[in-house]
C-alpha cells in the first residue's frame, strides 16, 4: 500500500514522503495511529493544506521531547529480580518494566517509547534506548540485580554474573573421621543397652 507519512518514521522516511508499505502494517498501525494517510489525490491535497500545521506541531513536540531527553539521558533505574547463581533471571525484564521504573523515577515514559527488541534475561547493567519522539532518542541504564546491595556492587564495577568458584566437595580431617567414628560407636552401644533392657 502506498501511504503519505504524517511524521518521521524510522527506516521509512520523513514527513510528507510517499512510501510503499505492507498492507497489514498500514491498516493495523500507520493509519489507525494517524501516522500516515493513504496515498491518493484527495489525501495529497488534504496533507498539503495541513502541512504547515503538522510541521509546527511536530516542532513543538520535538522541543518538548528534547527538554525531557536532557533530564532523562543517562538516568539509571534499579530493578530487583530473582536470578540463579550464574546471573540468569528466573523471569525477564520487559519494556513495560523499564517504563514503569522510569515513571516511578518521575519521568513520563510510555511502554512503546522503550526500544527493547528482546527482553533482558540476565543481571547486570544494560543500556536501553528510549525514543521520546521520532527525532529524539536517549539512553538509560537499567541495573538488574538480585538486591539493592548487589545493584550498588554492580555500579562499583563488580561482575556478579560470574559464579565464585569454591571447593567442589566438603573436606574432613582425620580428627573429624575419628570423632564421627566414636559418635557412631557410642550410638550403637546405646542401642544395644536398650535392647538388653527390653529382653
Amino acid at each position: 500500500m502506498q501511504v503519505i507519512l504524517l511524521e518521521r518514521i524510522a527506516r521509512l522516511g520523513q514527513m510528507g514522503d510517499e512510501v510503499r508499505v505492507k498492507d497489514g502494517y498500514a491498516r493495523n498501525f500507520l493509519l489507525p495511529t494517524h501516522k500516515a494517510l493513504r496515498a491518493n489525490d484527495a489525501n495529497r491535497q488534504k496533507f498539503e493544506g495541513q502541512r504547515a500545521q503538522l510541521e509546527a506541531r511536530n516542532l513543538e513536540l520535538k522541543q518538548e521531547a528534547e527538554a525531557v531527553g536532557e533530564k532523562l539521558d543517562g538516568t539509571t533505574v534499579v530493578l530487583v529480580r530473582q536470578a540463579g547463581e550464574t546471573g540468569q533471571l528466573y523471569g525477564s525484564v520487559s519494556a513495560r518494566d523499564v517504563a514503569e521504573a522510569l515513571t516511578k523515577a518521575s519521568f513520563s515514559v510510555a511502554r512503546n517509547q522503550v526500544v527493547l527488541h528482546t527482553p533482558i534475561k540476565t543481571i547486570g547493567i544494560h543500556t536501553v534506548p528510549v525514543r521520546l519522539h521520532p527525532e529524539v532518542e536517549v539512553s538509560v541504564s537499567v541495573n538488574v540485580a538480585r538486591s539493592e546491595a548487589e545493584a550498588e556492587r554492580q555500579v562499583a564495577g563488580e561482575d556478579l554474573s560470574v559464579r565464585e568458584e569454591g571447593p567442589a566437595f566438603e573436606t574432613f580431617s582425620e580428627d573429624d573421621d575419628d570423632r564421627r567414628g566414636r559418635r557412631n560407636r557410642d550410638d550403637n552401644d546405646g542401642e544395644r543397652d536398650d535392647e538388653d533392657e527390653a529382653r
